[in-house]
């Protein structure tokens, strides 16, 4: 079961990077950069620091200039974790190209990457609600609410895995196929973006 691969690798990542808690520290993957656990931990650190990256912007205090250049690495931030999902896209696109797909094949909502993309996500929801939901200097109440949201969570966890492991089995036996989408972003492309290509001339 691909997620029992996954989730683990998205953990390991998040501690990894709660041992300094610093945006700018530098990444230190420990998978071969031929195997595809390094491609789960890139895009689980780059979904870590954005995580922190959007807690930081939304500081009252900030001050407008910093706030600027932080949106700046949120933009490339965005970029670069949608061109992660395409690699991880990319493996399961190679690892199955030889799959026999059935003549009443269906292809699904998203594919195995959006779907990990979500599963990401999920373990820094479930990694940052457990501390709130542990937090010495809380309420009861504040970490009774936060301990029945991280149980919604861990459910969701549950739900979420079994569907990513349905899928992959599914497009392994020829029951689903899949077809990728570039998401062909514009907001950071000076031909496609207004704003960036009228500045130009």
């Amino acid at each position: 079961m691909f997620s029992k691969i996954a989730f683990p690798i998205f953990e390991q990542s998040i501690n990894d990077y709660h041992q300094f808690d610093n945006v700018d520290q530098p990444v230190n993957n420990p998978f071969s950069k031929d195997k595809i656990e390094h491609l789960l931990y890139a895009k689980n650190w780059v979904d870590t620091v954005q995580w922190h990256y959007e807690d930081i912007i939304r500081n009252p205090a900030i001050d407008p200039v910093e706030a600027l250049v932080l949106k700046r690495k949120i933009d490339a931030s965005n970029q670069v974790r949608t061109d992660m999902v395409e690699y991880i896209d990319s493996y399961f696109l190679q690892k199955y190209s030889n799959v026999k797909v059935k003549d009443n094949a269906k292809i699904n909502s998203e594919s195995p990457a959006w779907a990990l993309d979500r599963l990401s996500i999920l373990a820094l929801k479930i990694f940052h609600m457990n501390e709130e939901a542990t937090r010495e200097d809380a309420s009861p109440e504040h970490r009774a609410k936060c301990q029945e949201k991280l149980n919604v969570l861990l459910e969701q966890k549950k739900d979420l895995s079994t569907a990513i492991d349905d899928l992959i089995t599914d497009i392994e036996n020829g029951d689903k196929y899949m077809k990728v989408y570039k998401q062909m972003k514009m907001y950071n492309d000076e031909e496609l973006n207004p704003v960036l290509y009228q500045n130009k001339k």
